[in-house]
């Protein structure tokens, strides 16, 4: 069915709704506020070891209420969630705290996660098509990356006046993020209600076919690897920034005189503009899925970008100026990787059931996340933050090509199922 007036028109809310969904403000300087809290790295990483953990257990249940009262509905609850916790930060102080308030971004997270595909992916199938999805989430990504640039240079500059207000600013995006969210049109499968029978029996036939059995894993490894990465990108930055500032001393001193440090930009500031470039890098990777996609095709893109990513993350271990570009390519290759991942299990997923189906996949990467970022944190305690993303890239690079040299087809060719359907095709 196509009704492209109406499909623009619920397009540019959910770009509407992308651009609230940012958490630029404080994604740069995260791990650093933590730290101001005298947080060690393992209290840090035994935090989001908690939230996988909620992940886990809050996943299939959101999946399942957002194939109930709907995957808009679901996606607002979320939202709010979202603000709720991140103003929470502003005044906690300690761990037990900070325990509570990940307690509340795991549910929030587990919320949002199968629901606003889902939303997508049928209100493209209702009014367009859902081969559109790829085009559409990737731009949304894109639309997401250029406005987590411009907030994560004012995240930087806020945290530089006090480490609390960045926190305060994105509270506010995302409670505007609600409202937004409302915007968005409901679709036909949001009056679908699957008994728990079915979407349990669902996930079963789903996860243990060949298309996916090996698939999910792989990614939920991949996943875990750049989202336990990105917990040291802010101290290895800084280390970085410091080497090269370091480094650059004589010359600048000899240009601007001794007096040069008067020029000086605070560096939780120059951390803002670092990330913000990552955000760029990452824009410009998801808006550009598509034309990857038709270039790669499908299967090898989903197997090369991981495997290359992993690959960046050691070398830094022995030339620590190359951790940057490193960063840089693994931004890039998790907001190219996110349409296309979603796209695969899309295609693979029943209507009725979709957001179970997708939520199933988050969990099974925070299954992954669980227990690897509070065991990085004591590699990074015990040697370096370079040690522990050289680790990351290395434990990858391992257990991700075993998975594909035992399952030999982590990514199955062809389409997949009809859209009311979990049958396979044959091709």
């Amino acid at each position: 069915m196509s009704d492209s007036g109406g499909a623009r028109s619920a397009v540019l809310s959910y770009y509407l709704f992308r651009v609230t969904d940012s958490v630029g403000f404080i994604w740069p300087v995260f791990t650093l506020f933590l730290l101001w809290n005298d947080l060690t790295f393992t209290q840090i990483g035994t935090l989001s070891a908690i939230s996988a953990v909620l992940v886990v257990v809050f996943e299939v249940p959101t999946g399942y209420l957002a194939d109930r009262i709907g995957h808009r509905n679901t996606l607002a609850i979320g939202m709010g969630a979202t603000a709720t916790s991140i103003a929470g930060f502003v005044a906690a102080s300690t761990f037990r705290q900070f325990v509570a308030l990940y307690v509340i971004w795991a549910l929030a997270n587990a919320l949002r996660h199968g629901a606003a595909d889902a939303w997508l992916y049928e209100m493209l199938r209702e009014r367009l098509d859902s081969d559109a999805f790829t085009r559409v989430r990737g731009r949304g990504g894109a639309v997401y990356q250029v406005v987590t640039a411009v907030t994560m240079i004012v995240g930087g500059l806020l945290y530089a006046v006090h480490p609390t207000y960045p926190f305060a600013a994105s509270a506010v995006l995302s409670g505007l993020g609600v409202g937004a969210i409302l915007l968005m049109p409901q679709t036909d499968a949001d009056a679908d209600q699957p008994g728990v029978t079915d979407a349990l029996t669902t996930l079963r036939e789903q996860f243990t076919r060949p298309s996916l059995r090996a698939f999910v894993p792989f990614i939920a490894l991949f996943f875990a690897m750049v989202t336990t990465a990105d917990t040291y990108i802010q101290p290895i930055t800084v280390d970085v920034i410091e080497r090269l500032s370091a480094a650059l001393a004589p010359v600048a001193e000899d240009a601007v005189g001794r007096d040069g440090s008067s020029l000086s930009v605070p560096g939780e500031a120059t951390l803002g503009f670092v990330y913000a470039g990552f955000a760029l890098a990452g824009g410009i990777a998801s808006y550009n899925a598509e034309r990857i996609r038709g270039w790669l095709g499908l299967r090898r893109a989903l197997l090369a970008v991981p495997l290359v990513t992993a690959a960046a993350l050691v070398f830094p271990l022995a030339v620590p100026l190359l951790a940057v570009p490193a960063f840089f390519l693994m931004r890039a290759a998790t907001d190219l990787s996110k349409p296309l991942v979603n796209q695969y299990l899309n295609d693979r997923a029943g209507s009725a059931s979709r957001a179970t189906v997708l939520s199933a996949a988050q969990m099974s990467y925070a299954v992954v996340r669980a227990p690897l970022k509070p065991l990085v944190g004591v590699i990074a305690d015990a040697t370096s933050p370079f040690g522990a993303i050289a680790a990351l890239g290395g434990g990858f690079l391992i257990v991700g090509l075993s998975i594909v040299v035992v399952a030999q087809s982590v990514i199955a060719d062809g389409p997949a199922v009809e859209s009311t359907g979990v049958e396979e095709s044959a091709g």
